[in-house]
């Protein structure tokens, strides 16, 4: 698993590639949990499962804990690019209401920065 981040708008986004279980969910957690420290203001956060190829409930889990720490402290978390995988992962978990898709980054972004 990899992660990519950059920033766009004021927007910090996760780019993320491979597989996000076990161990590999740790490490997207300790990326986002460090993305979160260092934000100055209301953090917004885009992650980008676009070229994630699977991810577990240990990933469903270090995305839901990101979650309830930026909106902890008043941001927003939006998700582009939801494979069928991750669908039916926050379907089963009853998460699928908690976030919120987009059908692009700019779309996202914009959403974002409306809140």
């Amino acid at each position: 698993m990899a992660v990519n981040i950059r920033h766009r708008e004021g927007v910090t986004i996760l780019e993320l590639s491979g597989k996000i279980f076990g161990p590999a969910a740790l490490e997207f957690k300790r990326a986002f949990d460090e993305q979160i420290a260092s934000c100055t203001g209301t953090p917004k956060f885009l992650v980008d499962f676009a070229h994630v190829t699977i991810m577990g409930s240990s990933g469903l889990g270090a995305l839901t804990g990101a979650y309830v720490s930026v909106e902890q402290k008043g941001g927003l978390v939006a998700i582009i690019n939801v494979g069928t995988n991750i669908q039916n992962l926050m379907i089963r978990s009853k998460l699928v209401d908690q976030f919120e898709p987009f059908d692009s980054e700019e779309e996202a972004i914009e959403a974002l920065n409306a809140e």
